[in-house]
């Protein structure tokens, strides 16, 4: 039976995370990024990548703790608690994952965090993998890659890209794609940065005849959805675990408000419709923190079992991180809509999370497909 409860080496982890986030990288930390135009420290970057943090889904052998996704999921979750930005989902969780079974030695440039990566896969408004139409045509011993993928998180920063192609087939197929390992300084890539309201690093990548060869391949060629499905799992949950951490720190920023404002000399906190709120708030967050820690375990126990689970947790972080950000901007009153304030940053963040990787309806369709509907 699968347990949701911390191990004692998960519960040191989540303690000294959230001592180290709480004092080095709290809100403010955020609003300093995107007023000085930066996606993240790359001094705090360095620090998480010493403490471990960057090879959680390293095996030791190639310099990590290999830890597992539970773990990677408690990182995530204290992250999202003060909005830390940094490319831990992009590198730490969905590259490591990518990469796991490939024959490479870039494992231990992720472990170190001296290897940022990004992953390409989507190219219209929503994710949709199998929809691919960058073209990956042979040439020589190799690939010339043409096409656009749209919605690159940490594309703009990255030094390394995995890079969704059609080999075969057509738009649509799952079968025919090919997932390249590709240095982003390459001859015929372009990246163009795109704002988006959370203020993190994405990017709009062009490739035009970009050369790849097979050593650039990661795992078989047009078998790429067998990596990328393993690691859009990894990445689903960990952005999953992000956004319960985040409606985490929203909801105790309300509670806090509720707990000091007054009005006609009373604490609003004692009015009973804002106590039923904030109740509502705290019980969908509880359960679906426990759907996280189900999706992790299962991760790190029965990985092709994991679709069902990771859906489930997408979708219900989704949903509660949008309860959780909209009652707390209103329980706020005026000052929760102006950009001094830090409860705005909580809800950009929702925004921008719930379309990473798969919206609430990209998920509720897989969760009614997988129980038969």
């Amino acid at each position: 039976m699968t347990t949701l409860m911390l191990t004692e080496d998960e519960t040191m982890l989540r303690d000294a995370a959230r001592g180290f986030l709480d004092e080095n990288a709290p809100v403010k930390n955020l609003r300093d990024n995107r007023d000085s135009g930066r996606a993240f420290d790359p001094g705090l970057w360095r620090e998480m990548a010493q403490m471990g943090w960057a090879g959680v889904l390293v095996a030791e052998d190639a310099g990590g703790s290999g830890m597992g996704h539970r773990a990677a999921g408690i990182l995530a979750e204290e992250m999202g608690l003060t909005l830390a930005a940094s490319p831990f989902i992009s590198s730490a969780v969905i590259a490591a994952t990518a990469l796991r079974g490939a024959a490479t030695n870039r494992l231990s440039g992720i472990a170190d965090g001296s290897l940022l990566y990004a992953l390409a896969v989507d190219e219209g408004s929503k994710h949709n993998p199998q929809g691919t139409a960058l073209q990956a045509e042979k040439s020589g011993n190799g690939f010339r890659l043409t096409g656009t993928k749209t919605f690159v998180a940490d594309g703009g920063s990255a030094n390394r890209v995995l890079v969704l192609a059609r080999t075969a087939g057509a738009p649509g197929e799952a079968d025919g794609l090919t997932l390249f390992d590709i240095d982003a300084t390459r001859a015929g890539l372009t990246r163009q940065g795109k704002a988006t309201v959370d203020s993190r690093d994405h990017a709009q990548l062009d490739f035009a005849n970009v050369e790849a060869t097979g050593d650039d391949v990661v795992g078989e060629v047009d078998g790429g959805m067998a990596a990328v499905t393993a690691a859009l799992n990894a990445g689903q949950a960990a952005v999953s675990a992000e956004l319960t951490g985040l409606c985490a720190g929203a909801f105790a920023m309300t509670t806090g408000y509720l707990k000091e404002r007054k009005q006609f000399d009373t604490i609003i906190g004692t009015f009973q419709s804002l106590q039923h709120r904030a109740a509502h708030m705290w019980s969908e967050i509880e359960v679906t923190a426990s759907a996280i820690a189900n999706a992790g375990r299962v991760l790190d126990e029965t990985p092709a079992e994991s679709e069902l689970a990771v859906s489930i947790a997408k979708a219900r972080a989704t949903k509660t991180a949008k309860l959780v950000v909209s009652e707390g901007v209103q329980m706020h009153g005026g000052i929760g809509m102006t950009d001094e304030f830090d409860m705005g940053f909580f809800m950009k963040r929702a925004r921008v999370g719930a379309e990473w990787l798969g919206d609430y309806g990209f998920h509720a369709a897989r969760v009614a497909r997988a129980r038969g509907f």
